[in-house]
């Protein structure tokens, strides 16, 4: 893939920092998360719960209840890794990255990137590419991530395809899953080979 130098110059205009989140900071990516399950709401064509939530049943009354079930990601610290993403220091996203055991069952990987988001305002500017292979580049291994299956998710599916064509020299896998609860999704696996950072 020809990378695009307007893109890249854009991302060069920021400074662009991701990080493991310290618990400290844990509210910043709970704030953000409800924005996260917004878009996805559009993509995987789902309402929310009679409460207004985003979440598959009625058990979460509150964005307050929906953030302390997702507490989780602080509470097992060298399997499961939450990373921070600024822009100029203003928090503009997350990627949550995690281990064996909490990897979808059948997925034979190390790492598996859970959840990756960017809010709205930093988008098309190069800055997910970037935060993505920063992430990808600081755990060496095999590596996974899914997505919808479907035409709404065109751009996303897009997105993906021409970083990992650019991120591995097309050396990375596409094909279909199906998790246990019987839903569709399209597998990217691939391995990174550089650990630029530690954790």
């Amino acid at each position: 893939m020809n990378s695009n130098p307007d893109i890249e110059q854009a991302a060069l205009e920021h400074v662009v920092q991701i990080e493991l989140c310290p618990a400290a900071d844990k509210h910043i990516i709970c704030n953000m998360y409800p924005f996260y399950l917004y878009d996805l709401s559009e993509i995987w064509e789902r309402l929310p719960n009679r409460y207004g939530v985003f979440e598959d049943d009625d058990h979460c009354a509150t964005l307050a209840q929906q953030s302390e079930m997702f507490h989780i990601w602080w509470r097992h610290p060298g399997t499961l890794f939450p990373f921070l993403l600024r822009v100029d220091g203003t928090p503009a996203g997350f990627a949550l990255v995690s281990t064996p055991p909490y990897v979808p069952t059948g997925e034979q990987v190390d790492y598996f990137l859970h959840d990756f988001f960017l809010m709205r305002p930093f988008r098309g500017k190069g800055i997910a590419q970037q935060a993505a292979k920063h992430v990808f580049d600081t755990f060496a291994g095999r590596w996974a991530l899914h997505t919808n299956p479907t035409g709404r998710n065109m751009h996303t599916r897009r997105f993906w395809r021409q970083l990992l064509t650019d991120y591995t020299s097309y050396k990375y896998d596409e094909q279909p899953f199906e998790s246990d609860e019987q839903e569709q999704f399209l597998t990217f696996r691939f391995v990174s080979h550089a650990a630029s950072a530690s954790v």
